[in-house]
């Protein structure tokens, strides 16, 4: 029971085998199969069993259907026997025609074969294509790299490598040209930074030659410009009925000063404004600039750039050693210097970055200490006050030029006070040479008019109002000499040209005015003063010449305040101003002629020593001639007709008549103690030895003379003996010489030496060490005499009286200049 109930639970189990075997692939059957043997042992039996059984189904079923086709094939077989004929004709044709057919596809072989080889070369020739044009825009943008090489366009050219290396050598880098492209191009990107170096130092080179053609262009840019400021300015001051600019109140007859000084106009009529785009090619700076940028060298370029231009700044700057002497050398220095920083202000506006703002300062104040040294040092050796007033304005156009551009050019205003002083030094020298000429081609006597035209010109060169004179008929004559109103003139040019220097100096009227008159003070107390001075004291100028010069000084005075109107017409400046500064005439004048007085005296003393040096005196002579010496009748005369010239001194004035009686009678009482003193010398000159009595008395007599001379009283106005005194007081030695010659004539020594230091003495003032000498050389005198006259005789009893009262008085005297020695 147990084992049908085994084969009952494997039967089915068998069918599923089978199954499975029927319905898988015979790849899979191995598995299936492996499952039967490993079940039970009588498995394989049971399962070989039930395969046959399951056969012979399946035959059963073959035969069924074998059976039930089977007339449909045997029906086949037939109709396959009755075709097999028709088949093997059918198979002899189709032999036949595939033979045919081959033998006629030989040729379409041929043909498809080289149609085959024509598509092949078809589709290489496509894929050629597409390579080449895939290269062709590689190719193009290099030749158009070499193009733009040859036009020198760099800058395009590396624009065309960025493009080759980011875009086109990408597509196309496994190709040998390409590789051979792109190692070249580091090779062409430093001949672009050479040759555009190269064309920057050229660039650099132009700029420095023609550095001073801008500069000039700049320079007459902004000349007119302010010349049209000007114009424009006073035109709305006409409008307005203001009066604000010093040139407006210059006299028609100087307002042809100019501006500036000028550069010559190249085309008046030419209407184009040059700038200095002009006139100068920037390409080179902006290629190479962007070449550096482009190859990201940027800071190599700047840095190259303006060392380069910093060296170009000190040769600019550099002046030549001749400079002074020429405007023009000032001339091209100042353009040269404009024109560089003109393109720099250029290069600064339209380059970003290449310059700054900072830098141009910095290269400007380097550049303006320069310029102030070259300037102070080459402006003190010019000379010319016309070469150091274009110096000026050279300076003022090229501060104002520079100022356009935004240059701070303070410290050149400030240079130009200093060159200032240095122009009115050289005015000072010029206008000395002036006075000089025109006092040495001045007849120092008064102006001569035959009618009323010669009366206005000179009145309209001098302003002098004498109504004396205006009443005399013609011919009449001025006071003063033709050295007056030309030295009027004169000085009213050298404030016309002191005014030329503070024209445009950005200065108020109030601190013109003041240069005005300092300068014009200079003129006269410093070279007036000094041309007058040494016209004085001139060998050739006589007595008559220095009276003329006392009256010119005197009317020059008297002009000063018509030169302070004048000075106030040109600035407007009221004198009552509190600052303003007063004219020093009237100390510049008086000291001149205190200077022409003094001369005067001294002339007159160096004529009377002339004089004296003539006197003949014989010291030893037994008696007088009974006259005078002819040397001192002589001095005498020429003095009368000199103190007569002192009636020719200004007195159409109270105070003119006042001053013309002082110098006259200082002169001739200078005169008359010079004589004095002159004698009194004559007798105590040490190299005289001893005097005779008639000499004495040869002396006596020309004292008294003296005396008569001054009684006669050659000049008024003395107070009664007072010319008379100067022969009996000596100023110095308080010695009296009169009354030491009456000592002498009445031989009064008692009377000396009784009275000597009472108040009340008649011979108070005679001093004992004068008189000793003196007394001394009579008795050598009388000694000398005496054995002359009698050598072999005894002497007379009155000579040998005299000689031993002269021997107690001289040791009298003696004694007493010893105790007077002691006391002092």
């Amino acid at each position: 029971m147990a084992e049908n109930g085994d084969g009952l639970g494997t039967v089915p189990e068998h069918e599923r085998i089978l199954q499975e075997i029927e319905s898988t692939d015979t790849a899979c059957v191995g598995p299936t199969l492996r499952s039967v043997y490993d079940d039970q042992p009588n498995a394989h039996k049971k399962f070989m069993e039930k395969l046959d059984a399951c056969i012979r189904n399946h035959d059963k079923e073959i035969e069924k259907m074998c059976n039930f086709h089977h007339q449909g094939f045997v029906d086949a077989i037939t109709e396959l026997l009755k075709v097999r004929t028709d088949a093997e004709k059918l198979k002899v044709q189709v032999t036949e025609t595939n033979r045919r057919f081959q033998d006629a596809g030989k040729e379409v072989i041929v043909q498809t074969e080289d149609i085959i080889r024509c598509r092949i070369q078809q589709r290489n020739i496509t894929t050629v294509v597409e390579k080449l044009q895939l290269c062709l825009p590689v190719l193009e943008m290099y030749s158009k790299l070499k193009e733009q090489m040859s036009a020198k366009r760099y800058y395009s050219a590396l624009k065309t490598m960025e493009q080759l290396e980011n875009v086109f050598f990408p597509r196309v880098s496994q190709y040998r040209f390409c590789q051979l492209m792109i190692e070249n191009l580091p090779k062409l990107r430093e001949d672009i930074k050479e040759i555009s170096m190269s064309d920057l130092k050229d660039f650099l080179e132009s700029i420095r030659k023609h550095s001073d053609k801008i500069g000039e262009t700049a320079m007459k840019q902004a000349q007119q410009q302010k010349i049209f400021n000007v114009a424009l300015q006073k035109q709305n001051n006409v409008k307005f009925g203001k009066n604000m600019y010093i040139n407006d109140r210059i006299p028609e007859e100087r307002n042809e000063v100019e501006l500036k000084p000028g550069f010559e106009e190249e085309d008046e009529n030419e209407e184009e404004v040059l700038t200095v785009q002009d006139l100068v090619d920037f390409s080179p700076v902006y290629r190479c600039l962007h070449i550096y940028s482009v190859l990201g060298d940027e800071e190599t370029f700047e840095n190259y750039y303006r060392k380069q231009r910093k060296k170009q700044a000190r040769l600019v700057l550099q002046p030549q050693s001749n400079m002074h002497e020429t405007g023009d050398g000032y001339r091209r220095y100042f353009t040269q210097i404009v024109g560089f920083f003109v393109v720099e202000d250029h290069i600064l506006h339209v380059t970003q970055g290449l310059v700054t703002r900072a830098y141009t300062d910095e290269l400007w104040n380097m550049a303006l200490s320069k310029i102030i040294a070259v300037l102070r040092a080459h402006s003190s050796y010019c000379t010319d006050p016309d070469l150091v007033l274009e110096l000026k304005n050279l300076i003022v156009i090229f501060a104002d030029t520079l100022q356009g551009y935004g240059f701070p050019v303070n410290r050149l205003f400030d240079l130009l006070f200093e060159i200032r002083d240095q122009y009115n030094e050289t005015l000072l020298k010029k206008w000395a040479g002036v006075f000089r000429d025109i006092f040495e081609e001045d007849n120092y006597s008064p102006i001569p008019i035959v009618n009323e035209e010669e009366y206005k010109v000179v009145i309209s060169k001098f302003p002098f109002q004498d109504p004396d004179l205006e009443k005399q008929s013609f011919p009449k004559k001025f006071p003063m000499s033709q050295s007056v109103p030309h030295i009027y003139i004169q000085v009213k040019e050298f404030i016309y040209a002191s005014l030329k220097f503070s024209e445009s100096l950005h200065r108020s009227s109030t601190e013109i005015d003041d240069m005005l008159r300092k300068s014009t003070n200079l003129l006269l107390t410093r070279t007036l003063s000094s041309c007058l001075l040494n016209l004085i004291r001139k060998p050739h100028i006589g007595l008559t010449e220095l009276v003329q010069i006392i009256i010119n000084t005197t009317h020059l005075e008297q002009a000063c305040k018509y030169l302070e109107d004048f000075i106030t017409n040109i600035t407007n400046i009221s004198q009552e101003t509190v600052h303003t500064t007063r004219l020093y005439g009237l100390s510049t004048f008086k000291d001149a002629r205190h200077a022409a007085e003094g001369e005067i005296y001294t002339k007159l003393n160096q004529k009377i020593d002339e004089f004296v040096q003539l006197a003949d005196y014989d010291w030893t002579m037994s008696e007088p001639d009974g006259r005078a010496s002819g040397y001192l009748m002589d001095l005498i005369n020429f003095l009368r007709s000199i103190f007569q010239v002192f009636t020719h001194l200004p007195t159409n004035s109270s105070d003119h008549a006042a001053m013309s009686g002082k110098v006259a009678q200082t002169a001739c009482m200078s005169a008359c103690q010079h004589l004095s003193t002159s004698l009194m010398q004559m007798l105590l000159d040490s190299e005289l030895k001893q005097i005779s009595m008639g000499a004495v008395q040869q002396f006596n007599l020309d004292v008294i003379q003296c005396e008569l001379f001054a009684s006669s009283e050659p000049v008024p106005g003395f107070q009664g003996d007072t010319l008379q005194l100067a022969f009996i007081d000596l100023r110095q030695d308080k010695t009296t010489f009169r009354k030491l010659l009456d000592l002498f004539m009445v031989w009064d020594w008692s009377t000396y030496l009784a009275d000597y230091g009472q108040p009340a003495s008649k011979y108070l003032r005679v001093n004992p060490n004068t008189a000793l000498t003196l007394l001394e050389k009579v008795h050598r005198g009388m000694k000398d005499t005496s054995k002359k006259n009698n050598i072999f005789a005894q002497f007379r009893k009155n000579d040998r009286d005299k000689q031993k009262l002269i021997e107690t008085v001289v040791k009298q005297l003696r004694s007493l200049v010893n105790g007077m020695s002691q006391h002092t």
